[in-house]
């Protein structure tokens, strides 16, 4: 198989990766991720994300640019039970997908990849299956209803913020792949990727707590080719986000909900971090 249809093979396979991974998310953000079927949907999103990432870095590697808009997910949103069955079925669908795969690729690293994904797919399936056995009727029947406790005007902007953190995080794990022959920097670049998904979690959480869905949709990237553009624009977002999230902060009705506050707190000092740390970069290109 040539570079250029390999690449077009894997970026394929991460958009479905990335579906999974917001799916369950979302649906852990929603079940509340101190419920037995919430941890779990979390541990198998964070499954998934290792899932994306060793996808794309391979795609990154290649010289390929990473796909970062999720595919689809099919799934019957009726009840917990059918949910589930989606899942069961989404994982199954993968197993013989990527081992067939597998055996289109001659390097020894992405067959290893490609195989991994398709029996950790499957683990995921027994996963799902075996939470659908322990639901009660009750249970089973029903879905997550969070609690309306947050305003509408409220409740819409930390939507937003959590559109514009979702975002924030995918451009700088792509940069992270594109860029990995910066060695040691590209690390540096995915770590705070990470702490924009906790970021992200935070904000998520409340949003899902009063009942909505979280506001996981794509806009379009920046996908500049040369690492200096990209960290510019990556300082300029994380410095916006700070400056409308410090405004957020002085909102009487977040300072109501202590823990919303408090979390927004950390993460206003992270950003500074964050842009301080992306100008020291910057410096030593």
């Amino acid at each position: 198989m040539d570079t250029a249809k390999l690449i077009a093979m894997l970026n394929r396979d991460i958009a479905d990766e990335h579906a999974a991974t917001v799916r369950y998310l979302i649906h852990s953000y929603l079940e509340g991720e101190d419920t037995p079927l919430g941890a779990s949907l979390l541990s198998r999103s964070r499954e998934e994300m290792w899932h994306m990432h060793w996808l794309g870095m391979v795609i990154g590697h290649l010289g390929g640019e990473p796909n970062m808009e999720p595919a689809e997910y099919p799934y019957d949103p009726t009840s917990r039970a059918t949910i589930l069955e989606s899942y069961i079925k989404y994982e199954e669908e993968l197993v013989p997908h990527y081992q067939a795969e597998a055996e289109k690729v001659d390097d020894p690293h992405i067959k290893r990849v490609l195989e991994r994904e398709a029996w950790e797919s499957s683990y995921h399936a027994q996963k799902f299956r075996q939470k659908l056995k322990k639901l009660s009727p009750e249970e089973a029947n029903s879905t997550a209803e969070g609690e309306k406790e947050l305003s509408s005007s409220l409740l819409d902007q930390l939507q937003a913020e959590v559109n514009a953190k979702y975002n924030e995080m995918l451009l700088h794990v792509r940069h992270a792949w594109v860029f990995q022959q910066n060695g040691l920097l590209s690390w540096e670049i995915m770590t705070q990727s990470m702490e924009k998904m906790k970021q992200l979690a935070h904000l998520a959480e409340d949003v899902a707590e009063n009942g909505s869905m979280p506001d996981f949709t794509m806009k379009q990237l920046d996908t500049a080719s040369d690492l200096r553009s990209s960290l510019t624009s990556a300082a300029s977002l994380v410095r916006e986000a700070r400056e409308r999230h410090a405004g957020l902060a002085q909102n009487s009705e977040l300072q109501g909900h202590s823990g919303l506050a408090t979390n927004l707190d950390l993460t206003i000092r992270q950003e500074k971090y964050q842009a301080d740390e992306i100008e020291t970069w910057l410096q030593g290109l």
